[in-house]
This record gives C-alpha cells, structure tokens and sequence, in this order.
C-alpha cells in the first residue's frame, strides 16, 4: 500500500482528492496538512511512514517549492506529485530539478488524476521488482514509466483543439451558459456548441444540469468546473 500525504491550503481540495484516491487501488490517505510547515512536521517527523506526498505550490507559510527544497536539503527521497494551478515555466522547471516527476495542473478531471497515479504506481512496483544489473530495456522502461508522456488524449472526431479551448475560456469566464448562448458568444453552431459542451462534461472540466424557468422543456446550461 503507498501511504500518501495530501498537501493542499484549501478544505475542498484536499476533499476531492482523498475521494479521487479512495477509488484507485494501491492507495492510502495517511495524514493531509494545510500549510507548508505543517507539511514539513509531517515529513521530517519520525510518526509517520509517507511514501508520496500531493504537493500543492501556493500555501501559508511558504510555497510547494519551499517545502521540496528542504526536504532534499535533508536528503528525503520520498515521491512527490505536483497538483496545483501555478502553470510558471521557472517553478515547473525548478520541481522537475527536484525530482518531481509528475505536475497536474488544476483543474483536472478524474481520469487524468487517475492516469497519472496509476503511472506513478505501476513505476514504483517496476522499480522494487527489478534487481541487481538491468538492461538496457528495463531502464529504458523505468524512466519511461517515471517520466511518462504528458500528450493529451485525443479528441474525438470532429473537433478541434482551439475550438475546444475557446469554448473552455468562455465558460470559464461567462458562468452557466446553454449552447445556444455559447454559439452566439463563439459565432458557431448549436450544435457544434453542443458536442463541445457535452465533451467537457463528460470528461469533468464542466458540470450539466437542466434551467427551469421557461416555457416548454428544460433547457441544458453547463458550468465550468
């Protein structure tokens, strides 16, 4: 079982994380902590057995970064994940220096959480199961898993990538919208609007629900989440 530290300052976080983990084998939650010194108690203390730590960057008392630089200052080699909104190329770079081998940017759906972890697990179960002398095959395998490609998946058919981001910033910027309203803001179709709505939905960047309050059926409106 990998025993693993939640580190987030915000209650909801930390939530939907524990709940994201709880769903995939392998996994325990065995402490969460809501700011950077807490975090390095946890850590450095010696109550605790933590074998992967989900590092939030921006937290009281100094950031994620902060708290990796110590750790390897004290020479703690334990696993860190990255899962935050801070998308700076400098901090990026400097936690990849460190030994981070997976960033998350917030926010992100279920199947690329569950993605990243399942990477990170089958890596480490790679890692103690091979012994003495590898091949060049087996290290090739084990940076591969440590290091995996972050490329999307990809879209389905007919759509496009920059439509996809336009419709992702203006329901990010503009509330709940129905497709009509996003076809209008977008100058597109209703129904292109429509399968690009339901694409974030279904894979969790958007909440659906139906709006009451006119004549006839409910109308759909989506929600980023």
């Amino acid at each position: 079982m990998i025993r693993v530290l939640l580190v987030d300052d915000e209650a909801l976080a930390l939530e939907l994380h524990r709940s994201y983990l709880s769903r995939i084998d392998g996994f325990e939650v065995v402490a969460e902590c809501s700011s950077a010194r807490a975090a390095l108690e946890a850590l450095l203390g010696r109550d605790l057995r933590i074998d992967l730590v989900l590092l939030d960057m921006t937290m009281p008392g100094g950031s994620g970064l902060d708290v990796l630089r110590q750790l390897r200052a004290r020479a703690s080699g334990v696993d860190v994940i990255a899962i935050t909104a801070v998308r700076d190329a400098d901090v990026v770079r400097s936690m990849a220096a460190l030994g981070v081998g997976q960033y998350l940017v917030k926010p992100f759906a279920f199947g690329l959480f569950r993605e990243r972890l399942v990477q990170y697990r089958d890596a480490r179960d790679r890692a103690r199961a091979t012994a003495g002398a590898a091949t060049q095959a087996e290290i090739d395998a084990l940076l591969g898993a440590l290091h995996p490609s972050a490329a999307p998946p990809p879209l389905p058919k007919g759509l496009s990538a920059a439509t996809l981001e336009a419709v992702s910033e203006t329901l990010r910027t503009s509330g709940a919208l129905s497709a009509q309203e996003t076809a209008q803001a977008l100058g597109m179709s209703r129904v292109a609007a429509r399968r690009y709505l339901e694409h974030l939905a279904d894979a969790g960047r958007a909440l659906r629900a139906p709006r009451y309050g006119t004549p006839g059926r409910p109308e759909t409106e989506y929600r980023w989440l």
